[in-house]
């Protein structure tokens, strides 16, 4: 099974999509869109997104962060993770876990966790 697409709340649509900019430029990824309070990305170059940032919800209710919810983005490198979470940071995001590996002697896996302004928490990581 494959996911199509994932849309990630905002409370605010302008501080997250400066969050997202950031965030997914550093792993070759690029806004597609802005429409009417959805923001769309994907792959930097090719047609296509498969991430929505929206800012009003369907319900109308406040957009809000799940408690247990995390959804991973995956990097090509630790370099990309590194610069990912530094450019995430930098731009509104809050730390949930420095770039390392996980666990701590780990050799297959290596990531960092965010907050984006929202509260919504993300992974970028690697499998070196």
């Amino acid at each position: 099974m494959m996911i199509g697409y994932v849309t990630i709340g905002a409370l605010d649509g302008e501080k997250s999509g400066v969050f997202y900019d950031a965030v997914f430029s550093e792993m070759g990824c690029e806004r597609k869109f802005k429409d009417g309070g959805w923001i769309g990305y994907g792959a930097r170059g090719q047609k296509g997104h498969e991430v929505y940032v929206v800012s009003q919800t369907a319900d109308g209710k406040p957009a809000r962060a799940g408690n247990g919810i995390m959804i991973s983005f995956k990097a090509s490198s630790k370099t990309e993770v590194a610069a990912a979470y530094k450019a995430g940071l930098a731009h509104g995001g809050t730390d949930e876990g420095a770039p390392g590996l996980r666990p701590a002697d780990s050799t297959t896996f290596f990531g960092a966790y965010l907050r984006d302004p929202t509260g919504n928490k993300i992974c970028v990581y690697c499998k070196p």
